[in-house]
């Protein structure tokens, strides 16, 4: 239905534009007593058989919404109706901040993609906590990153902030060092600043009476000889895994006619590249941490493909708009077959 008809609909208008009707839309029918249940009946798959424990942590199903998607911690109760295992918000920064100049966001209907120029556009650390208060038992992932204001040199500064704001709201963390849309952020992708930067957020970590899993989510345009320094920074800095990957400034084989906008691509184009990613990770390292696949994943196919070559978990973000949210049971199914 959701493709046949209310798609459709939807991509005749602005993306930004849509993205916060349809939250308004869900938020709305949410409230409505029998509409969760009906959510949950449509494409929640129940099965034992789906759990994951990764980094002390139990999975109800192994498919996540990626970050971006809630931002700031607004829907993800509802959403979790949908038959997600896990709902990642963010990426939250410390103080609020509009993000960049609209228009920034396109779709590329042609290659079944996105690219967006967002610049991590949220409300701030504070309002993010109070909405995480009235968490009714979804298991939350928090990405967190730093404000555009911010000098690379005092980033540290922002991770810390939001990492002790978040540290009782969330189960996980994300450090996200991988955006391309603030200003030189992925500088900190290299592998000082980096190892730096993870090793002041373990210290933290250590100091609290009960520690919560870090991860790192790196960028799929990172070489060969950079995704060996990310597995050396994982095993020295002892985080809990990696998400393999963020969006990607590559355009090679786009055919849409707004291709050339800036920003990180997502979406079908970024599929192949994403698993390779993944398995060079996993085989390099021997499957030495977890790894949350993220990128491209448009059909269950495209789900069983990340897990083969080494994701634990998956997420889903540009998939998620373009197939909707019977996407997440027949990756549920799928992996239930294989089981």
């Amino acid at each position: 239905m959701y493709k046949i008809f209310l798609r459709p609909i939807l991509f005749l208008f602005d993306p930004e534009k849509v993205h916060y009707f349809t939250f308004s839309m869900v938020r709305f029918l949410s409230r409505i007593p029998l509409f969760p249940n009906l959510f949950r009946s449509l494409y929640l798959v129940k099965d034992k058989k789906l759990e994951r424990e990764l980094f002390g942590l139990t999975f109800k199903n192994p498919v996540g919404l990626a970050a971006g998607f809630d931002k700031d911690a607004k829907l993800y109760n509802e959403l979790s109706n949908f038959g997600f295992g896990f709902i990642e918000i963010g990426t939250i920064t410390p103080k609020p901040q509009e993000g960049n100049p609209k228009k920034r966001l396109f779709r590329l209907k042609e290659d079944s993609a996105i690219i967006n120029r967002m610049g991590f556009n949220n409300g701030g650390i504070e309002e993010a906590v109070e909405r995480l208060k009235k968490n009714k038992g979804v298991l939350i992932g928090g990405n967190i990153g730093k404000n555009k204001v911010t000098p690379n040199e005092n980033a540290v500064n922002d991770y810390e902030i939001c990492f002790h704001a978040l540290f009782d709201h969330v189960d996980y963390f994300v450090v996200n060092v991988s955006s391309p849309n603030t200003p030189n952020l992925r500088a900190l992708q290299d592998k000082e600043p980096l190892t730096q930067l993870l090793n002041t957020l373990q210290k933290l970590n250590s100091e609290k009476p009960t520690q919560k899993p870090i991860l790192l989510k790196i960028a799929p345009d990172l070489t060969d000889e950079q995704l060996v320094d990310i597995i050396e920074i994982v095993s020295e800095t002892k985080i809990s895994g990696v998400i393999a990957t963020n969006t990607t400034i590559s355009r090679e084989g786009l055919s849409s006619s707004n291709k050339e906008e800036m920003g990180g691509l997502s979406g079908k184009p970024l599929t192949n590249r994403s698993t390779e990613v993944i398995r060079f990770l996993a085989q390099k390292s021997n499957k030495a941490f977890p790894i949350i696949g993220v990128g491209g994943i448009h059909s269950a196919k495209d789900a069983l493909e990340k897990i083969e070559a080494g994701a634990d978990l998956v997420q889903l973000y540009t998939g998620f708009i373009y197939e909707g949210p019977k996407l997440i049971k027949q990756i549920n199914k799928a992996i239930l077959k294989q089981s």
